[in-house]
């Protein structure tokens, strides 16, 4: 990502055998990131609250446009994890293809979503964690331990902003992340100061803004490390 602009042509070609799933993976991530203003702005979409009906709006959403901008990959609403776990959307190639000389096939989710709201009161840490060993509803703490994206080095989240603006947000959800250094939940994650949120982008304009994280995590997973792209969007900027 890191500001590369990537044009809707790039969406529509054919998949050839040998493609790099990082690359595949980063364009799928470019095309979510380029519709959330339209969706938001949709004269078309109920305005709904709740974070259920927002990711069910939202699914369609890509899903619809996907068909006709990005026709090799569709949209799922919810994708079964670890222990019966689902994360919030998922996406997956509309026909069998080959990344990296290993066959994906319509079953197989290239990229896994999870998506949270930011709203006040800001008490709740959730986008970052649950509150204690025994709810484990945090949206990065779900990467960490392997219960979300266990078979993904890389996934999406999804910020619906419903209060105040970016920057408060950024500063807020680091200052989360740091105090979990200090004061860590009991849920076996280990916080580090690199793990904080790094900006990539943004576009106040439309409301639209970009982070990249990296963390470590434990449990049965492809890689001891999972890398993060988190896709904020303002919601109130809706017209």
């Amino acid at each position: 990502m890191g500001g590369k602009q990537i044009n809707k042509k790039q969406y529509t070609g054919k998949i050839t055998s040998g493609i790099k799933s990082r690359t595949f993976q980063l364009v799928i991530i470019n095309f979510v990131y380029k519709e959330l203003p339209a969706w938001r702005d949709d004269t078309d979409r109920p305005d709904e609250q709740s974070e259920d009906k927002l990711n069910l709006q939202l699914c369609k959403f890509l899903d619809s446009h996907a068909r006709n901008d990005f026709p090799m990959i569709r949209f799922d609403h919810e994708e079964y994890q670890t222990d019966q776990r689902r994360v919030d959307m998922s996406a997956s190639p509309a026909k069998s293809i080959f990344l990296e000389a290993k066959p994906y096939m319509i079953y197989d989710p290239v990229l896994v979503i999870e998506c949270k709201r930011l709203t006040a009161p800001s008490s709740s840490r959730e986008y970052v964690t649950g509150p204690t060993p025994e709810k484990i509803s945090g949206g990065i703490q779900r990467f960490k331990l392997g219960l979300h994206g266990a078979k993904h080095n890389l996934a999406v989240m999804i910020g619906y902003l419903q209060s105040h603006i970016t920057r408060y947000w950024h500063l807020k959800i680091n200052s989360w992340i740091l105090e979990l250094i200090k004061t860590p939940v009991g849920d076996g994650c280990v916080w580090i100061a690199d793990e904080t949120l790094k900006p990539l982008q943004a576009d106040l304009s439309k409301g639209i803004s970009n982070y990249r994280s990296i963390h470590n995590r434990i449990g049965n997973i492809v890689n001891n490390e999972i890398e993060i792209f988190h896709l904020w969007i303002t919601m109130n900027n809706r017209s």
